[in-house]
């Protein structure tokens, strides 16, 4: 999504969505490893509704960017906000399963949970954010190479489909 965002909307325009992502998964994994993860013990329901709606919202994302004709045209022409981008980590179910499964992983009870928390909630920012920001520069580099709408909108076409296939696990899990 990043990428597409760079690709469509230039690096400064998406600059509040890379913001987003790089801050709002680590205050997921903070909130979920601070209490919120022994909500969705009790009430499994609840974990359900957000993973089926994450899945429909990343269906729709990736129609979108399927169905995006020309550079600056991504859905409403308006790059994901901080806050849009930030709460989006909450309902994209792939975070959900890395934030508790990096949880499950690198904490152990006998210690200061919180500390821990920190800790792995830090190293996301840490290694996520270059990451995330080299995504987003690869899409402002195809910018210059996918000129041609034919090849646009092959593009396209290829991010909207993978980005549905990688709801193909969360799905069927």
């Amino acid at each position: 999504m990043i990428m597409s965002s760079g690709l469509n909307h230039g690096v400064s325009r998406s600059l509040p969505h890379l913001l987003g992502i790089c801050l709002g998964f680590p205050a997921m994994i903070i909130a979920i490893g601070l209490g919120l993860g022994t909500v969705f013990t009790r009430f499994p329901l609840l974990h359900e509704v957000i993973r089926w709606l994450g899945i429909a919202y990343l269906l729709y994302l990736a129609w979108s960017i399927a169905n995006t004709r020309k550079v600056g045209s991504a859905g409403n022409s308006r790059p994901f906000s901080f806050l849009q981008a930030a709460a989006f980590q909450w309902v994209n179910p792939k975070g959900w399963i890395m934030a508790i499964g990096a949880l499950a992983a690198f904490t152990d009870s006998g210690s200061e949970m919180w500390l821990e928390v920190a800790r792995i909630a830090l190293t996301f920012f840490a290694v996520g954010s270059p990451c995330i920001i080299v995504w987003m520069l690869f899409g402002v580099g195809l910018q210059r190479v996918l000129t041609e709408p034919r090849n646009l909108r092959r593009f396209n076409l290829a991010m909207g489909m993978l980005l549905a296939a990688s709801i193909i696990p969360i799905a069927f899990e």
